[in-house]
C-alpha cells in the first residue's frame, strides 16, 4: 500500500523533524546586516556567520547588549562587528538607522531581519500603530524598502525575513490591522503581523527579479528564545518553565539562516518559504496575491514620510 503524503497545511509537523540542509561555505569579506541580533534567533545567526568570516552589523534596540554581543564575536571569531541602534517600535528611528546604514556601508550583501515581539495585551506604539504589527513587520518592511537600491548595487545579495509558523494562526483584516473594533488576541495579533510579512515577501520578490537581490522567509524552528518577555509574571513562568523544555536550542536557527544566506544553490532561490533548511507551502490565505497587493499599498501608506523624520 502507498504511503500516504501529509496534507499541506501539516507538512510543518514533518519538516520540523526533517534532516535540514547544511553548507560549509565561507562568508569571509561578505557584509551581513541583522536587526534584533542581541538575543534568540537573531544571535544564533550573527554567531554562525561571524564562525563562517562574516562582517557583522547587529542592528538593534539595547547599545550594552550590543556591545556585549560585539565583545563575544571579537573574541571567539576575530570579527569585524559594527552596530546600528533601531527602535522598531518607532518607525522614525528605523529611517535613522538605514540612513546610518547606507553612510557606513558602501555595500550589504545580507539582510537579516529578526525583530519579534508577541504580547498577550493590545499595545500601541507612538504613532497609533498596533505594536506587534508594527514591530513584526512594518518595521522589517520600512528597513529592508529603505536598504533595497544599496542591496542592488551590492548584487547578488540576500535578504531574509524571519517569518513564522505562527502566521497560520491567520488574524489579518486590513479594516482592522489596530484591533480597535476587534477584541485582542495574542496569537491572532502575532499571526496577522506574520501573514502581512509573507504577502510582502512575494511582492518583494516580483519587484526584485533580475536584479540579482533575492528575498525569502523561513521559520526558525521551534526554539528557546525570549520572545514573549514582555509580558506578565505568568506568561514567563510558563515560558521558561514549562515551554522551553519542549523546545530546542536556537543554534539550529543559526544553523538555518547561514545556509540561506551563504549556501550557493540559493543563489537564485527567491519568494519562498522555508521551515528551516525545508521549502515549505504556507498556509492558503498567506498566498492571497490580491490580498498581497492591498497589504503592500498599506505599508506603503503606513510607513510613508509622515512616519518619518
Amino acid at each position: 500500500m502507498a504511503k500516504r503524503r501529509m496534507p499541506d497545511e501539516l507538512m510543518f509537523l514533518v519538516n520540523r523533524n526533517a534532516l535540514q540542509k547544511t553548507t560549509d561555505v565561507s562568508m569571509k569579506g561578505k557584509t551581513c546586516v541583522v536587526s534584533g541580533s542581541t538575543s534568540g534567533v537573531g544571535l544564533a545567526g550573527v554567531r554562525r556567520l561571524a564562525r563562517a568570516g562574516a562582517d557583522i552589523v547587529l542592528v538593534c534596540r539595547n547599545r550594552d547588549k550590543a556591545e556585549s554581543v560585539r565583545k563575544e564575536l571579537v573574541a571567539q571569531h576575530d570579527a569585524r562587528v559594527g552596530m546600528v541602534l533601531a527602535d522598531f517600535t518607532d518607525l522614525s528611528s528605523v529611517r535613522r538607522a538605514a540612513d546610518t546604514l547606507l553612510e557606513d556601508y558602501p555595500r550589504i550583501d545580507v539582510l537579516i531581519n529578526s525583530v519579534g515581539l508577541h504580547s498577550t495585551k493590545r499595545m500601541v506604539t507612538r504613532d497609533g500603530l498596533e505594536t506587534v504589527f508594527c514591530v513584526n513587520h512594518l518595521g522589517a518592511f520600512l528597513l529592508t524598502r529603505l536598504l533595497l537600491e544599496r542591496m542592488k548595487q551590492s548584487a547578488p545579495s540576500r535578504i531574509i525575513q524571519v517569518n513564522s509558523e505562527g502566521h497560520r494562526f491567520g488574524g489579518l483584516d486590513l479594516d482592522d490591522l489596530d484591533w480597535k473594533r476587534r477584541r485582542y488576541k495574542g496569537l491572532k495579533s502575532y499571526g496577522a503581523s506574520k501573514v502581512a510579512q509573507l504577502l510582502t515577501v512575494w511582492e518583494f520578490a516580483d519587484r526584485l527579479e533580475g536584479t540579482g537581490v533575492t528575498i525569502n522567509a523561513m521559520h526558525p524552528g521551534d526554539v528557546r528564545t525570549n520572545i514573549g518577555n514582555n509580558n506578565g509574571w505568568l506568561y514567563r513562568w510558563w515560558l521558561h518553565n514549562v515551554t522551553w523544555h519542549f523546545l530546542r536550542d536556537p543554534s539550529i536557527s543559526g544553523e538555518a539562516l547561514y545556509y540561506l544566506a551563504a549556501a550557493p544553490e540559493m543563489a537564485d532561490v527567491s519568494g519562498r518559504f522555508f521551515h528551516l533548511t525545508i521549502d515549505e507551502k504556507p498556509a492558503k490565505h498567506a498566498l492571497d496575491r490580491e490580498l498581497g497587493r492591498k497589504v503592500w499599498e498599506a505599508s506603503l501608506k503606513l510607513t510613508g514620510p509622515k512616519t518619518g523624520p
